[in-house]
């Protein structure tokens, strides 16, 4: 584990703010999740390591992050049993990283088993340290991989175990501003917020150069031309997406 400060330049106003923990991956919608959170927010920003394929450079755009937003406080945490663990193809190299499919309704074999209340319980043990008022999360469950570990309610009963589970007087509650946000919606407001898109990460399998053809590559490359905008991050390849389903529909994706 390994924890840093940095200084703040805007001295007595930002103090002032009440501090949140920011859980950031690294990818846009945590990108975007760290923008919204440091309007209001002193941010002590946490990540998670588990051993998954791009970790390294999961970790690098953490830190771009925390450095990009003055992060006044920032954690590295290594949860290694989760690899131990296994049953996701990003933690286990002898599970391949399924190719995309933004049709699917079955549950890929990229989901961490539960993942995030590892990630949680870490989160709210530091933010009561703190005396936080927040716990950011950049969860996404309108349009993503379905992971179940992304559904409001989820996040919803596990504020009840965090107002059960401190000591009297702590007032921290999950904060999931991006859940019912589609992709292309979190790239235009990041615009809009002049989000660094290009310090941040979602391929699952490559650390140099990304993909384009894992679930997290072409959900965000479908998000971005969605959005008319260009992905700032190298590909190996730039597939185009059929535009995301209607409501009530089923968009077939392009070959």
């Amino acid at each position: 584990m390994t924890t840093s400060e940095s200084p703040r330049t805007d001295g007595q106003t930002a103090r002032t703010k009440p501090w949140a923990v920011v859980l950031a991956s690294g990818g846009m919608d945590s990108g975007l999740t760290t923008a919204l959170a440091s309007l209001e927010h002193r941010l002590a920003m946490l990540h998670v390591a588990y051993g998954q394929r791009t970790e390294s450079r999961e970790i690098q755009a953490f830190n771009d992050l925390a450095d990009f937003y003055q992060a006044e406080r920032r954690m590295m945490v290594r949860l290694d049993h989760l690899k131990q663990i296994g049953g996701s193809s990003l933690t286990d190299l002898r599970l391949d990283v399924e190719p995309a499919d933004l049709n699917r309704t079955d549950i890929p074999s990229s989901y961490v088993p539960f993942r995030n209340a590892h990630f949680l319980s870490i989160a709210v043990s530091w933010g009561e340290v703190l005396s936080a008022r927040k716990i950011f999360i950049g969860a996404v469950s309108e349009d993503s991989s379905g992971y179940p570990d992304c559904r409001p309610e989820y996040y919803e009963a596990f504020n009840r175990v965090i107002a059960a589970g401190t000591k009297p007087g702590t007032r921290i509650e999950i904060d999931t501003p991006v859940i019912h946000m589609r992709k292309c919606e979190i790239v235009r407001k990041g615009m809009e917020l002049r989000v660094p898109f290009e310090l941040t990460w979602s391929c699952y399998q490559r650390e140099e150069i990304a993909c384009g053809v894992c679930d997290s590559c072409a959900l965000r490359l479908r998000a971005f031309q969605e959005a008319g905008a260009e992905d700032p991050i190298p590909y190996v390849v730039r597939p185009i997406y059929a535009p995301h389903a209607p409501p009530g529909g089923r968009a077939a994706r392009k070959r």
